[in-house]
């Protein structure tokens, strides 16, 4: 910590302690006042305050790799190996039947959390790995953002899935040794997939226009060609002639991801790529039967330690197939609808959501005929979804043949959206190979969700569909459902749809009871913050949060399997596979607490045996969370700077293009989840996370605080919610709206103070005088303060509940102090660019921008749209007279007008230097909360 930071961390603990003689006193943005006196006054330049803005950052990214270190400690190989082994008492059939399925699968999403750089992220997992976390190592990368194209998220997937298969490769390698240690003679006979790899990098259709058909295939034929050349290099040394195959196959496949790679919009282009890749070839290869058939026969003739690298490779090729891992294409339901109608309705007179709908769908599909198609018939397909289903069967024809393709159907409320899929799938002769899976994440989804579960099962031709696939998929989703409902009463929401799905799997006889061999394929899609899903204390709180062991015994109990599924999201995801080191202990610490696991004659947990209690609770929860969401209140303090203080941490858009208009009436719903958690950790308190807790006790708190205390999920609720709390200041809250307050401008030179800053200080109070944000974050934090009060009082009626079994929070009050910093100097900046913007000089209005337009971005933080309309009335290139050949002399221009450069120095350059640092703030700050959003 450096002595300025000190100094100011100091400042701020003075301040604070003020608030004990005057409650409502704001430190934060009394020290956010004097650091921007220092800056208007010289005292400080944006020089200096980049100085102490890069002191902040270092500690962020220190955090950053605390955290990994915290939550996957130990790092040692051979302890890690060593969650591979044998249990005591475990003979080989039960040895064999652990490995035998994936214990988790793994999928690599994209959505927009690439909130560090690749350096930067390259650096907190190298530290992390080292057990340097604390070290200045992890500072040394440079800050410097570079645009974030799908091509980039796409890569950042392979290297990190790479690395996980490496990872898993290590564990395969000890489960074969200790099997051969333990049963020689029948070790060669495992089949282990500990973990299961999938990515929807290049898939994900919901949401974005800007992934073509082409960019998909061109996306699997080079994962196929880069998994086909980490095969061979597996067995270069041990079967050369079968690894030269693998190359020339990788090659071929290389090259036609390159075709792809063409403009599919030329019909020449696409006819060469198409009818290249569909003819025959000797290095065609679409299926790894052959291959994994030809290893396990090596490794039978073959001396242990050869054998054990034979059997690695093959058990890396049935999970993984001929590609990094299996793909989960995604669409939307209305695209999927609107796909149906087009086949059943062209007329467009039913509702989708009757029954005459679903009577339709079923008899379409009783009679359906199936189709062929073409690369032709892709290329010219209209329809979004129906294009899904082109791609994946020319995938299934000609890239390969084995891999089931995931089809997930986000904002899925009716059971007509899933037979549509189903219907497609059959038109296109592929409904073999895909699992269809729904999403459950709006408000109507999980309040419905039970019965649209009951409707689906006890269609005929789903069942007929599940028994053939051997598995039923469903997807729960915590970001939109946490927006929505809030992450508590989302999460137990979840765990309840989950376990209505054992019920009605067992009412529809599809359990083994009833002679049906059909897993639970369960796709918990939650993020890496607290906002997200994620719990922040420890692994096995992660592991369990999503799949609770509760829902897992309703699965136990009925004998069904559970093939359990989670996402590691963007760029914050990648970093538990960021080392080789990371990744094995990542894969490791999900083998101490297999998410699939549980023991189903344990006592249930008293959190559900008192639902009198528990669900009046959760039902007070969500309604305060919903009380915020339809709050005007709350919409408007949350989009009060747009999205201005946030990095672009993705190539999907965080939200629907708008006008100034719009920015000032902007809607929660044109907010992305991720975008809307981001925002609430940059104001100081994850209100999605903490709200309505408190106040959902404050009826019944003696038995709310004794059912919490005494229930494990009751006590992971509060880990989750403290870990939350600790981070968390109403006073920042409400710190942003003294922004906006007329009266603060009025009175900021009073008595002479700053003298020099009269005029710009008065324009801002005229301006603002009319403004009403002020007032909005003055409600919305005596609203959290009131809830809030409500939350220390149950956690004061929790005996231990801050020390003993709840975990304490690591360097927690270093980090608020951090944090603290951080906001004081991002308030001292939106202070400096707001005094700048006023001080530009009147310019003419130009495309119907006037002067308040521009001001107004400034206050929205639209800075760019700002700076390049500064620009455009400043400018400071202009035609010389020099370039000219003209022969009549001039003595005009004499050098009298200087042009715009000074305007340019003195208020472009500063606030665009000054909105930099806002948001390189932002990046610190989300680094103190472990994640983006």
């Amino acid at each position: 910590m450096t002595p300025q930071i000190e100094e100011l961390n100091q400042r701020l603990q003075e301040l604070h302690g003020r608030t004990q003689d005057t409650p409502i006193y704001n430190p934060v943005f009394q020290l956010g006042l004097e650091l921007s006196r220092d800056l208007e006054s010289g005292r400080k330049s944006l020089k200096d305050i980049d100085g102490l803005v890069s002191a902040l950052e270092c500690e962020g990214l220190q955090a950053r790799a605390l955290k990994l270190d915290r939550m996957l400690e130990p790092l040692d190989a051979g302890e890690n190996l060593a969650a591979f082994g044998k249990r005591d008492g475990e003979d080989f059939a039960a040895y064999s039947a652990r490995w035998s399925n994936p214990m988790l699968h793994i999928v690599f999403t994209a959505h927009p959390t690439f909130l560090l750089t690749p350096a930067q992220s390259k650096a907190v997992a190298k530290a992390a790995s080292e057990g340097d976390a604390k070290g200045d190592n992890v500072c040394t990368a440079p800050h410097e953002r570079t645009q974030i194209t799908l091509d980039s998220e796409h890569d950042a997937a392979m290297e990190a899935m790479s690395r996980a298969q490496a990872a898993r490769d290590r564990a395969v390698r000890h489960i074969y040794e200790t099997a051969k240690e333990n049963w020689p003679g029948e070790w060669k006979t495992l089949k282990p997939t500990p973990t299961r790899l999938a990515t929807w990098v290049g898939y994900d259709m919901d949401g974005r226009t800007d992934i073509g058909w082409n960019t998909s295939i061109r996306y699997r034929l080079s994962e196929k060609a880069e998994r086909l050349t980490s095969y061979a290099a597996m067995l270069a040394a041990l079967a050369p002639d079968l690894s030269a195959k693998l190359v020339n196959a990788a090659k071929h496949a290389g090259d036609m991801a390159a075709l792809f790679g063409k403009d599919m919009g030329d019909p020449a282009a696409l006819s060469r790529a198409a009818n290249s890749l569909t003819a025959n070839h000797p290095d065609k290869m679409i299926s790894l039967g052959p291959v994994i058939e030809e290893l396990e026969k090596l490794a039978g003739d073959a001396d242990d330690d050869t054998a054990i690298e034979f059997l690695t490779a093959a058990a890396a090729m049935r999970a993984d197939g001929l590609g990094m891992g299996w793909i989960h294409f995604r669409v939307n339901s209305s695209q999927l609808q609107n796909a149906i109608r087009r086949r059943l309705d062209p007329e467009s007179k039913l509702d989708i959501a009757s029954q005459a709908a679903l009577n339709a769908i079923r008899t379409a599909i009783e009679e359906i005929q199936p189709l062929d198609s073409n690369f032709a018939a892709l290329a010219i397909e209209s329809s979004t979804a129906i294009r899904q289903f082109l791609a994946m069967q020319q995938i299934l024809r000609h890239v390969d043949a084995d891999a089931p393709i995931r089809m997930l159907i986000a904002e899925c409320e009716q059971p007509q959206t899933v037979l549509a899929a189903l219907y497609f799938g059959k038109l296109f002769g592929i409904e073999d190979k895909i699992d269809v899976s729904p999403l459950f994440e709006t408000e109507t989804a999980l309040e419905h969700g039970g019965r649209f579960l009951d409707a689906l099962l006890a269609e005929e031709e789903f069942r007929k569909y599940a028994k053939m696939r051997g598995r039923i998929a469903i997807q729960t989703g915590f970001s939109d459902a946490g927006r929505f409902v809030g992450q508590i009463p989302a999460s137990l929401a979840i765990e309840r749809l989950q376990g209505r799905l054992a019920e009605a799997m067992e009412a529809n006889e599809l359990t083994p009871e009833h002679g049906a061999d059909v897993a639970a394929l369960i796709f918990n899609t939650h993020g890496e913050s607290m906002g997200r899903g994620a719990h922040p204390v420890s692994m096995k709180d992660r592991l369990e949060w999503p799949l609770s062991p509760w829902a897992r015994r309703r699965f136990a109990r009925r004998g069904i399997r559970l093939e359990p599924e989670v996402s590691f999201q963007g760029g914050d995801g990648y970093l538990w596979f960021g080392t080789p080191e990371l990744a094995l202990a990542t894969i490791a610490r999900i083998a101490e607490n297999p998410p699939g696991e549980c023991d189903p004659d344990v006592p249930t947990d008293l959190f559900y045996r008192r639902t009198d209690l528990s669900l009046d609770f959760y039902r007070a929860i969500r309604r305060v969370q919903n009380m915020h969401l339809v709050s005007a209140t709350y919409s408007r303090a949350i989009t009060a700077f747009g999205l201005g203080l946030l990095n672009d941490t993705g190539s999907r858009r965080s939200r629907r293009q708008s006008d100034l208009s719009a920015d000032r009436n902007m809607s929660l719903r044109q907010i992305r989840a991720i975008p809307h958690n981001a925002i609430l950790q940059q104001l100081g308190y994850p209100v999605n996370v903490i709200a309505g807790f408190g106040t959902a006790a404050d009826t019944n708190r003696e038995e709310i605080a004794e059912m919490l205390s005494e229930s494990e999920r009751g006590r992971q609720l509060l880990r989750l919610l403290r870990s939350a709390d600790a981070l968390a200041s109403i006073k920042t809250v409400a710190a942003y709206g003294e922004l906006f307050n007329s009266a603060y401008w009025a009175s900021r030179p009073y008595r002479g103070t700053e003298e020099h800053l009269t005029d710009a200080c008065l324009t801002l109070a005229d301006y603002l005088t009319k403004d009403d944000r002020t007032g909005v974050f003055r409600r919305l934090a005596s609203r959290l303060r009131v809830d809030a009060l409500h939350l220390h009082r149950l956690l004061d009626a929790i005996p231990g509940s801050r020390e003993a079994w709840g975990v304490p929070i690591p360097d927690r009050e270093q980090k608020r102090r951090s944090i603290g910093l951080l906001q004081s100097l991002r308030l001292a900046l939106l202070q400096h660019m707001m005094l700048k913007i006023v001080q530009v000089p009147v310019f003419s209005r130009s495309n119907d921008i006037s002067r308040e337009d521009v001001m107004e971005m400034v206050f929205t933080l639209r800075i760019d749209d700002a700076l390049a309309q500064l620009r455009r009335a400043f400018p400071t290139s202009f035609p010389s007279i020099d370039d000219y050949a003209i022969d009549e002399p001039s003595d005009y221009p004499d050098g009298g007008d200087q042009g715009y450069e000074v305007i340019r120095r003195d208020y472009i350059e500063p606030i665009e230097r000054a909105y930099a640092l806002v948001l390189r703030i932002s990046t610190a700050i989300a680094n103190e909360f472990g994640a983006h959003g």
